[in-house]
């Protein structure tokens, strides 16, 4: 079973796991294809997160495939430079793109096939081209205007005035020789070899702080996933630098009350999701960083003692306004890809990538086809704080990959996309589906609701209590009752991306059949065979 954001990617892996290929063979082609195709949220220039589960050894694996700040870049740099906080776009917000090492890394643990037949497809349809889908080609068109001004963005993804919409015929052969490069020659031709010489080479001609030394000592790591338990299923994320963390703390302050009794849709099941989330956001905020540079509390935030300390600031009548994070001694919009892949053996990957901000920093290397992430715009400029800028730091990032296992045995691969939305837009799927019975498909269809103005570990802290964006598909009603509760309220009409991009496959192990979910937020589909 293979669930993907884009239709040709999902029928790329489906090939893959027929040719007998790996689950991880084929989340790697699927990775490949997207980045080539839905580049307004994957690529080779952004990280990587993944969650394996291994059916031989029925163990899961995390990894951690986020790369470090320039070392030419140091904090008294940008303070020289008068910056209050990180840009969106341009070199500085730049960090070692992590994804091919994190391609190779689980390979190299899990991997069957070669890599030419992995990337074979990805180069064929650059070389040759394709066909946009409607949800990629919006996006598309909006980073052209955001991006468009920089040196060789236009020439790359709009070559000869070309116009993204639905049915456009694109292609990007030079992306597909990069790809080929790294199917023949390996990861290292991209930290250590002609590619790190290329991009080394550029930077320094044009003003940017990325070098080959910071490429070459580059290294994924293998992570062990932290985990909480919700009404009797067991829930895995990735430790920071990543964000997973907040899902699990928001499903313990959920557990302290009765959501199941609960009508969903209501204004109280909306003011109780969103003020779990308000109260883990500013541990978030406060304490999410590299772990290399910080002592968090992992074990202390995740207990379920300090969730019921925690619960108590939840007051069901009424909205909160500011909070504060919790003190361990008593007691985001951004665009990405998520996949997920299982194979005939039962292993199953959890596999999730990005540029962060749509096409990241709007910065292409000399004759590359890729555009390097915008990751660095998370770290915070102020010193003392735990997620502070810092060369050969690794930044605070969104992207969450998730999986859930019920009686020590896999059960569900998912993901959510989108920034801020992913923790939001995963507790509300799987409460979707635990609390109130939907199937892993119905759970994603289901209208959902995003809160925006969280404190934040860039250094934004909440005073006025955010605002949630509704879907369309709930009642007015609910609006008016939680602008009572002192919520500030607002329906958005297109719905869509804003709200998240959904993947998951679900291993029914009575039956021994997988179920895959694929929703219309995005313009992918989930099959198997």
């Amino acid at each position: 079973m293979v669930a993907t954001s884009h239709p040709i990617a999902t029928e790329v892996a489906l090939n893959i796991l027929k040719r007998s290929g790996s689950a991880v063979d084929a989340a790697i082609a699927a990775n490949a294809i997207l980045g080539l195709m839905e580049p307004t949220g994957a690529g080779i220039g952004g990280d990587l997160f993944a969650i394996v589960w291994d059916a031989k050894s029925s163990k899961m694996h995390g990894l951690n495939a986020s790369g470090k700040s320039p070392k030419l870049l140091t904090l008294e740099k940008l303070s020289s430079l008068g910056l209050k906080k990180m840009p969106t776009d341009g070199f500085i917000p730049i960090t070692v793109p992590g994804t091919v090492d994190g391609w190779f890394t689980l390979h190299d643990k899990f991997g069957k096939l070669d890599f030419n037949e992995i990337l074979e497809p990805s180069i064929y349809f650059g070389k040759n081209g394709f066909y946009l889908t409607e949800v990629i080609s919006s996006e598309w068109d909006l980073e052209l205007n955001r991006l468009g001004n920089f040196p060789r963005f236009k020439s790359t993804y709009a070559p000869g005035g070309f116009k993204p919409k639905l049915g456009a015929f694109f292609k990007n052969p030079m992306l597909s020789n990069t790809y080929d490069l790294i199917a023949k020659n390996g990861r290292d031709i991209f930290y250590e070899g002609f590619l790190a010489d290329k991009i080394d080479n550029f930077m320094r001609r044009n003003g940017g702080y990325l070098r080959k030394d910071d490429l070459s000592s580059h290294r994924s790591e293998w992570v062990d996933p932290i985990s909480t338990s919700y009404k009797g299923y067991d829930i895995w994320e990735l430790p920071p630098n990543s964000q997973g963390l907040t899902v699990l703390q928001i499903l313990n302050l959920l557990e302290n009350f009765k959501l199941d009794n609960i009508s969903w849709g209501s204004a109280e099941h909306i003011h109780l999701m969103v003020e779990a989330k308000k109260i883990a956001f500013e541990d978030r905020a406060f304490y999410y960083s590299d772990p290399e540079f910080s002592n968090i509390p992992i074990k202390h935030l995740i207990s379920k003692k300090y969730s019921l300390s925690r619960a108590d600031l939840i007051d069901l009548n009424k909205a909160s306004r500011s909070l504060r994070y919790g003190d361990p001694e008593q007691l985001s919009k951004g665009d990405t890809v998520f996949l997920t892949v299982a194979d005939r053996n039962g292993n199953m990957v959890s596999l999730i990538q990005s540029n962060f901000r749509g096409m990241g920093s709007g910065i292409i290397p000399d004759d590359l086809g890729f555009v390097f992430h915008n990751r660095g715009e998370l770290f915070n400029l102020n010193r003392g704080h735990s997620n502070v800028y810092s060369d050969s730091k690794r930044p605070f990032h969104t992207i969450i990959p998730a999986f859930v296992t019920k009686d020590n045995e896999p059960y569900m691969s998912f993901g959510v996309m989108g920034a801020d939305m992913q923790p939001q837009g995963q507790v509300q799927i799987l409460t979707n589906h635990i609390d109130f019975g939907m199937d892993i498909q119905k759970a994603g269809d289901m209208p959902r609701f995003r809160h925006e103005g969280s404190s934040s570990p860039t250094g934004h802290k909440m005073t006025d209590g955010g605002n949630i964006i509704l879907e369309p598909g709930f009642d007015d009603k609910v609006v008016n009752s939680l602008k009572k509760m002192g919520h500030n309220v607002s329906f958005n009409k297109r719905g869509g991306p804003l709200f998240g991009g959904y993947q998951a496959i679900l291993l029914d192990q009575n039956k021994k059949m997988y179920y895959g979910a694929s929703e219309s937020r995005k313009d992918g589909y989930a099959k198997g065979y």
